[in-house]
């Protein structure tokens, strides 16, 4: 990432690059069926965790792992990698709405479903290699 400073400085233009390098570290895991991008501090929404609000677990369902422009790729999963994450809350979804409808019989049948997730917080990704 380039940032360009423009300073005006007694009647002349002086142009300042500078080059901020940002370490890009990022994994794709596997949870409920469901895969997630995540980088440390994100914080994602998992399917219902039963541990307690304020512990740490650890996950080992690692698909990719990049880190800067190494790219690693499990067969299915990364045996040395662990991503660490902290339990913040546990909520329930938003209602989804099922409907079912029989024709021309004057019946149909209406409920609702919420399901229960977990928010955590990424706070580590660690890598053995």
């Amino acid at each position: 990432m380039c940032i360009l400073l423009i300073i005006l400085l007694y009647d002349r233009l002086l142009i300042i690059y500078i080059k901020i390098s940002v370490v890009c570290m990022y994994a794709v895991l596997q949870n409920g069926g469901k895969q997630y991008k995540v980088s440390v501090g994100e914080v994602i929404r998992l399917e219902k965790i039963n541990l307690p609000i304020g512990n740490f677990f650890d996950i080992t369902q690692i698909l990719m792992i990049i880190n800067d422009d190494v790219v690693i790729f499990g067969s299915p999963f990364i045996s040395n990698v662990i991503i660490t994450v902290k339990i913040i809350a546990h909520i329930r979804n938003s209602k989804i709405k099922i409907i079912k409808f029989r024709r021309r019989k004057h019946s149909r049948k209406k409920s609702g479903h919420r399901q229960w997730c977990t928010d955590v917080e990424v706070i580590s990704i660690s890598n053995s290699n």
